[in-house]
Formats: structure tokens, sequence, C-alpha cells
């Protein structure tokens, strides 16, 4: 028997307020614990919350980008938490009528080779069933023994949540989908998109059934699936586990699941609940949201070229293939550099080769972002225009680069400072190869004798007695003339 898994994707992303949904306590990350608390976010009685709306704001951008109906109203309902972590004993979420709902995205699909491009791509679409606004819970931390501290700082931070129809039928698309999605996060400006620091989480929904059925198996949810590589890895365990329990006719228990990295398999955390379980009413101390058209129209007008959209102009425009143009887009602040590079001096790929290999190589061995950039876009324009107008050549372009990123200053000025322009004076080039020749008569012997891929080897000795600064179009036109 032939089987297929059914996917469904639950995402929360943490939301880029300054302050908490339903308070004014602060969101930053990493303060000291239960230092970002207030009577609001501890749950005490008589503290009622308020609503924060660019939160609000947040939620409908998502939406729009997401292909989502925008309900002109929304509210807020009471979800029953039985956990330390929100010590009021439920979360203020959305159920019945969420900010946005059926929506769809359309995903480049495909497999990874081990270089990690994409190999082959297709275009498939995914619904979204609900973008929906709640509040997150605080963090459990579990010391050793029976000892377990709560941290509230998180409690009541702003978070949506993006469900989707269970359309994924790998690891791999729902691997593609989340990226994607994260990528939309990061071009709205909404999320910081870390799922190391749990401002992005991932719950996948999983289940199997024979393949060509249209009925649906009973399935697991999976949680603490906090990275990319996890969430792969935690949807191929389970799908196998469940194939193997269907094959040895036991039956598959709707439950909640664990990934355990260390034992690599998913772990029993408890039985799923269902939607009745948790006992969702409506939130007395919130009123419906309404959104008007006048404020949807402004929130509209904010949405900035998605990634999805700049990635196929970036094919059209620049002639890219799918690969570079997705490694070009992965991030609008990247993204942006280019095209500022390319208004500068109009050659997009040689542009995309040095962000893509030189400016990235120097960003990831400094772990920073193009922002922090000390090379100006229009610098690195100069330089590329000085290579190909023959002032420098690429060995010294690279010498005068490592200073940009270093101190900043105008390529011209260091090639200036450091006296670094090519060599192409033809009596200043003809003496040093006429040098570099009467030191290696034996290859000039070898060469007249036929060997011509000995041509390399005196390019190499010139470009050495010249410190990189020779001209290589007339050195190699010099020595033909000088060895033939």
């Amino acid at each position: 028997m032939e089987f297929e898994s059914v996917i469904g994707l639950e995402v929360h992303a943490q939301l880029l307020t300054r302050s908490k949904i339903f308070c004014s306590c602060s969101t930053q990350f990493g303060a000291p614990s239960n230092s970002n608390t207030c009577p609001v976010c501890l749950g005490l009685p008589g503290a009622l919350p308020v609503l924060n709306q660019e939160s609000v704001g947040m939620a409908i951008k998502a939406g729009l980008a997401l292909n989502c109906h925008i309900n002109p109203v929304s509210v807020f309902a009471r979800k029953n938490y039985f956990y330390p972590d929100l010590p009021k004993g439920y979360q203020i979420s959305q159920f019945d009528l969420p900010v946005a709902q059926k929506g769809k995205i359309e995903v480049m699909v495909g497999d990874r080779v081990n270089s990690g491009n994409i190999a082959s791509y297709q275009r498939k679409s995914f619904g979204i069933t609900r973008v929906h606004l709640e509040e997150d819970a605080g963090k459990s931390i579990h010391a050793e023994g029976k000892t377990s501290y709560v941290d509230l700082n998180r409690a009541g931070v702003a978070l949506i949540e993006i469900v989707s129809e269970p359309d994924f039928r790998s690891s791999q698309e729902a691997y593609d989908y989340l990226n994607h999605l994260r990528r939309i996060l990061l071009y709205l400006k909404i999320c910081d998109g870390s799922m190391e620091e749990g401002s992005l989480r991932c719950d996948a929904n999983v289940s199997v059934r024979e393949q060509g059925s249209e009925i649906l198996g009973t399935k697991t949810e999976i949680k603490n699936l906090n990275s990319f590589r996890f969430l792969q890895k935690g949807l191929d365990y389970e799908i196998q586990r469940q194939i193997d329990l269907i094959e040895r006719g036991h039956r598959i228990e709707q439950e909640t699941r664990l990934w355990d990295e260390q034992i690599q398999k998913t772990i029993v955390m408890r039985t799923k609940e269902e939607a009745h379980d948790y006992r969702y009413f409506p939130e007395p101390d919130l009123l419906p949201v309404v959104i008007s058209e006048e404020w949807l129209g402004r929130i509209k007008l904010e949405i900035p070229e998605l990634p999805g959209q700049r990635w196929q102009r970036f094919i059209d425009e620049y002639c890219f293939s799918e690969e570079e143009a997705l490694l070009i887009t992965q991030n609008r602040e990247f993204a942006d550099y280019f095209e500022s590079v390319v208004k500068s001096y109009n050659q997009p790929k040689i542009i995309f080769n040095w962000m893509v290999g030189d400016l990235t190589y120097y960003l990831k061995k400094d772990n920073k972002k193009v922002l922090d950039c000390a090379v100006r876009p229009e610098c690195l324009a100069d330089l590329i225009r000085f290579i190909d107008e023959g002032k420098i050549s690429g060995k010294i372009a690279k010498k005068v680069f490592d200073q940009m990123y270093k101190t900043g200053e105008t390529p011209e000025k260091i090639i200036s400072h450091l006296g670094l322009r090519q060599i192409s004076n033809e009596e200043e080039l003809e003496k040093i190869i006429e040098n570099v020749i009467e030191l290696n008569p034996e290859k000039v012997k070898a060469y007249q004798s036929g060997k011509s891929g000995l041509i390399g080897f005196f390019m190499g000795q010139v470009m050495k007695e010249s410190e990189g600064q020779a001209n290589p179009n007339l050195v190699n036109q010099i020595l033909k003339g000088k060895l033939d």
C-alpha cells in the first residue's frame, strides 16, 4: 500500500510592537526575568486589558500579504489555558471572527541538493485558513530535579497565528512554505523572524492516508519545531512512524508530540485537545475590533513589493535565473542594496557576483546585516566601474574592497592612498616581462616548442612581479608578442 502525508502548519509570529498587546510593558528581548511585567500580564484581579492598535495594523498587513479577506469586525475570545506561564488561567485569542481568513499564497517548492541550491522548481498554491491575533505565554524553565521557574517577560507579547490549510504533501513543501512566509513577514517588517529567539515558532499537524484517498487520517500535532531543519526532521520521522503503525495494524492516537533533537524522535506530550476542550467564550473586557475602509485603505498603501513579486521582477528585469533571483531577494534590505548599486552602475550580473560572493562572506564572518555594512552602494558601483574601465585589476579590487569594508572609504581614495592603480604603461610592462623571460629560459624554450599552456605561468610571474597591478589583457598581448 502506498501512503501520502497530509500536513498543515500553525505559525506563531511575534509582532514587532514596542509594547505588549494588552498593556504598556516593554517587549524587549533579553531583559532580566520578570522585569517586563505589570498587573495586566501578571493576571492580577481587577487589571483590565487595553488593545494595542499597532498590533491590529500589523495583523491586517499580514492578512493582505497572504491574500486573505479582512473581516470588517473581529472579536476576541478567552481560551482556557492550564499552565503557569499565563497566570490568569486563560489566553486572550480570537476564534469565530479573526482579523483575516480564507487566503492563499503561491510558493516555489523544490528539492535541494547538497550545496543548498534548488535543483528544480514547481509553483504550488497553499491555502491560508486564518490569521488571528493573540497574546503570547511566558516561558517555563525546568531546572534539574523537580524545580521549575517561570519568566513572564514574554507573557502578553503580541502574536499573530497563521493557520494553513492541510495542503502540504512532504516536509520539503512545509520547509519551502515556512521559508517563504518568513520572508513575507520580514519584508512587511512586522516580525524579526528569529526562530532561535522564539519570535517565529511553528507547530505541524500531520496525518497519513492511502495514496489517492480523500479521507483524512488521524492527525498528531508536533511542537518544538524551532528551526527549519527540525521542522523537516520532525515531519519525516512522524510520517514514517505513522506509516509503520498502520502497516502493523495499530491505530494512530490523536495527541500532541514533541520533537526531541537528542534522540531524533517525536515523543508524546499530551493527548490532543479539541476546540471544545479549550472552552472558548467571548472576551468580556474587550470591545469588537472595527476595521474601517479608510483604515484598511491606508494600510494597503503601506504594503511593499513582496518577495514573490520581487523574485519574478528580478528574473524579468535583470535576466536572473530562478536561483539567482531567490538568493538576492531573500532579504528585503539586501535586495534594496542591490538595486541601489544597479542604479549607480547598471551591471546587475557583476554586482550580483560581488554581493553574493565577497560582500556576503564579510557579513557572515562578522555576523552583520547589510544595513550595518560600511560599504555604501555607490562605492561598490564605483569599484566595479574601475575594473571595467581598466583602472584596477580584479585582484587589486579584492584588496580595495577589504579596505572599503573596514574603513567605509571610497575606492578612489583607497586606490590613491595605497598606490594600487593598474599598470597600463607599455614601457613599464615590457621591462617587467623581459625580466621574467630572462629569468626563465627553460620555460621559454618549452613554450616555443609547443607547450602553449605555459602562458599562464608567465602571466602569473608578471602579476607577481607587479604585485597584481599589471593590466592582464595588455600583459597577455605583450607576452605573446615576445614569446611567439
